[in-house]
């Protein structure tokens, strides 16, 4: 039998595939991300090199315990590299602006090194393919151009949101972007609380974007965020942009996400971007395999933050789709005047909620709640730290999920079959919020000027309301669409085959 010829399982039996050093970009989400599919080209024989900046390697120590990385894998190494911020151990998200231009500016010469001494260590296979975050092509394009290794984009944001970042560039040919009403900030916490955005966004937002390939029904209020309050000569508007302008650089794109969920937009990139596959959600494709013996990373976790688990034991106690979950993300924050909004708004709807409140969720303060908020919900209120979140959504008493729209909470979310009231905040999330509320039906969307009234009225409806009935089925319909995508013949897992047959075992 040739090897050009073998299909993927007999390659991986011959042990023919090789190395891959995955390269996320240093958040939470797009680590979380990365993870689940170095987990999965494990799983389909590759010697995997997953490297993490030494800041959030630190916190990750601290969050998984010092001795996470011990006791490894032989062929599942972390490794580090310097992140040219000044030196912390603050165990907390770093400036977003200033780590992007980090990306963009110095994190290739570190990952050059890292690839140049993987090369000479005759300890591991020779390295093969990059698998990079779509963020981080800045950082990996050179590097994989300048020693001739294949480059493979993983964007982990759904198809929407990347055909969305494309099209950045016409927004400012076009006259929409800069918004230049707005006073320009260049404080990332802006970004995050919609400080003053709403007057412009109600004269501007609704202007119908109506030219994106395989995207219908479009406002200016739905693309990526950043374009509302920077300038062309921004580090972020330009960062975003360029994004978009660079896809072509990877050999193949991964976009998490499933075909059934967004044909549309997928065919639209594929006539785009050379080679676009599919590949989600991660998170049901690893569940799948988790109880084969063969599975062996299995147990590598790469969480930032330590996960509290006694929330788990409170949803035990509760009636099936009672409780709504209230999460944020690891990034996003607030105002304590949001906070508290959000907070008796909760209290006023008479709804059991599990709430995820970070110690920094309030910009600059701590996140101190009312009194009177706690004293009335002291009986059906659970206040919690990190949680395990795919095993809370797949708890049968959680009946709706307050997210920020973040792609990882919208497709775990999905794939339990949960509707969400939807509160968007910055980047990615407008996008994902649009898609979740007007093309899959499973959402309810909230204003970004959070009022008390508001939050209690979406919060009832999605949990008691008519309207809230049609969601949750319509969520149940997509649950199985994306169980479908990850089964052993779905089209996602179809899709990772046609991956390693067509570009990674080349």
């Amino acid at each position: 039998m040739s090897l050009e010829s073998s299909s993927s399982s007999e390659k991986k039996q011959m042990g023919y595939f090789g190395h891959a050093v995955c390269i996320p970009c240093p958040g939470q989400s797009h680590i979380g991300a990365m993870l689940k599919l170095a987990k999965l080209l494990h799983h389909k024989g590759f010697h995997i090199s997953f490297v993490n900046t030494e800041f959030n390697h630190r916190r990750l120590a601290k969050a998984q315990g010092p001795e996470f990385a011990k006791g490894m894998l032989s062929d599942f190494q972390f490794l580090t590299i310097p992140d040219g911020l000044p030196p912390s151990d603050a165990d907390a998200r770093q400036d977003f602006k200033k780590l992007s231009d980090s990306m963009r500016n110095y994190m290739a010469g570190p990952i050059g090194d890292l690839v140049s001494s993987l090369g000479s260590d005759p300890s591991v296979p020779p390295v093969t393919c990059i698998v990079s975050d779509g963020f981080m092509t800045f950082a990996t394009s050179p590097v994989a151009l300048k020693y001739g290794i294949p480059l493979i984009h993983l964007f982990p944001i759904p198809g929407s949101a990347l055909m969305a970042l494309k099209q950045l560039r016409a927004l400012l040919e076009k006259g929409l972007a800069p918004l230049t009403d707005l006073l320009l900030f260049d404080d990332f916490a802006w970004i995050c609380m919609h400080a003053d955005e709403s007057q412009l966004m109600n004269r501007y937002g609704n202007t119908p974007i109506d030219w994106i390939p395989g995207i219908k029904n479009t406002r200016l209020r739905d693309m990526p965020h950043f374009f509302r309050i920077i300038g062309s000569d921004d580090t972020l508007f330009n960062s975003s942009a360029s994004i978009g302008d660079r896809t072509s650089d990877a050999t193949a794109t991964i976009v998490h996400t499933f075909e059934a969920l967004e044909p549309d937009v997928l065919q639209a990139l594929s006539s785009m971007i050379p080679r676009v596959y599919a590949i989600g959600p991660l998170h049901l494709m690893i569940d799948r395999i988790a109880q084969e013996k063969s599975f062996a990373s299995k147990h590598i976790d790469c969480n930032l933050l330590e996960e509290h688990n006694d929330c788990l034991q409170w949803l035990d106690s509760m009636e099936p789709k009672s409780v709504i979950y209230v999460n944020f993300g690891s990034i996003a924050f607030m105002t304590h005047q949001q906070l508290v909004e959000f907070a008796m708004g909760l209290a006023n709807s008479n709804q059991c909620f599990l709430w995820v409140l970070r110690p920094d969720a309030v910009n600059g303060d701590t996140a101190t709640l009312p009194g009177e908020f706690v004293e009335e919900t002291r009986e059906r209120g659970f206040l919690s730290g990190w949680c395990p979140q795919e095993r809370v959504l797949c708890h049968p008493s959680i009946g709706g999920f307050l997210t920020h729209c973040g792609w990882n909470s919208t497709i775990e979310s999905l794939s339990a079959g949960v509707p969400m009231l939807c509160w968007p905040c910055f980047g990615d999330q407008p996008m994902n919020c649009k898609y979740i509320c007007d093309d899959w039906g499973v959402g309810l969307e909230m204003d970004g000027n959070v009022k008390r009234d508001e939050v209690e009225r979406l919060v009832r409806e999605l949990m008691e309301g008519e309207v809230g009935k049609k969601v949750r089925r319509k969520a149940m319909e997509w649950k199985k669409k994306a169980e479908e995508a990850a089964g052993e013949k779905g089209s996602s897992s179809m899709n990772l085959d046609k991956l390693l047959d067509e570009v990674l075992s080349k």
